[in-house]
């Protein structure tokens, strides 16, 4: 009882203004909704500035994992911590300031669409953070060119392309300078031409400081890109490794199922 008394009166204090280091870590965290778990006490940590990316059939608890870190669900059990402080009971301002810190980026664009492109950078950048009108224009032309859309600053949501509108997407959660960005599969919902320009702009922000947790189906930047693969199944973290051990030398039963059917699904033998 003390210790939960303990945890609230750290998370009610807990200052993210800035975060000495965005480091990521989840202590036996457990995830459920009307009784069906969906996370089923997972530990994990996230170093920072390191690129982790997380593998896994659908329905595998990937995206509630990261939707927990920046508090878009809530927890059911255990807690997470960034900066070494514990995040599960934040509210109000405090948990405001976590959020600046971290970027979110959603399989769906997300976009306004009655905004323009800089437009929907600059909205939260005035009302959320209080900018003036002329810095967030200037933060966010910086930001599209970044993402190599400088011309498209006065463009609507339905005059961009798929892997547009997800780029545009990324220069919004980069408004504030996040210290860690979340990425809940942001190819997916992409035809296969529109990946390669949306991974380029993951590729370019890989190693650049920013601790970048990302959920994907995308093989070739797990194995290319990122730190370490963690791999769930069932709620449960079955194999965490680097790209060259994990596809190479993966070392459970059903990660070595799962690789055998994504990365040669026309050389398996017929489950029927």
């Amino acid at each position: 009882m003390l210790s939960g008394l303990f945890t609230r009166s750290a998370a009610s204090a807990a200052d993210f203004t800035h975060l000495r280091q965005a480091r990521v870590e989840l202590r036996d965290v457990i995830k459920q909704y009307d009784g069906h778990r969906v996370l089923n006490g997972v530990n994990l940590t996230v170093e920072p500035g390191e690129v982790v990316t997380i593998l896994g059939p659908s329905g595998s608890g990937k995206s509630t994992l990261i939707r927990l870190i920046n508090q878009l669900e809530s927890l059911s059990g255990g807690d997470i911590f960034i900066d070494d402080k514990p995040i599960g009971q934040l509210k109000g301002a405090a948990l405001r300031q976590l959020r600046s810190r971290i970027g979110f980026v959603f399989q769906q664009f997300n976009l306004y669409a009655h905004l323009t492109a800089q437009q929907n950078i600059t909205l939260a950048l005035e009302y959320v953070h209080g900018w003036n009108k002329e810095a967030a224009r200037q933060r966010a032309r910086e930001l599209l060119d970044q993402v190599g859309l400088a011309e498209k600053a006065d463009a609507f949501a339905a005059q961009l392309s798929g892997g547009q509108q997800q780029r545009v997407a990324i220069a919004r959660a980069l408004a504030s300078s996040p210290q860690i960005i979340l990425f809940d599969e942001p190819t997916s919902a992409l035809d296969p031409e529109m990946i390669g320009e949306v991974l380029q702009v993951m590729k370019n922000l890989a190693h650049s400081g920013i601790t970048m947790i990302v959920v994907t189906h995308e093989m070739h930047f797990a194995r290319e890109i990122a730190d370490r693969v963690v791999f769930i199944d069932g709620g449960d973290i079955l194999e965490v490794a680097s790209p060259e051990v994990f596809f190479t030398r993966p070392q459970h039963p059903r990660t070595q199922r799962f690789l055998k059917k994504v990365l040669d699904p026309l050389h398996q033998e017929s489950s029927l």
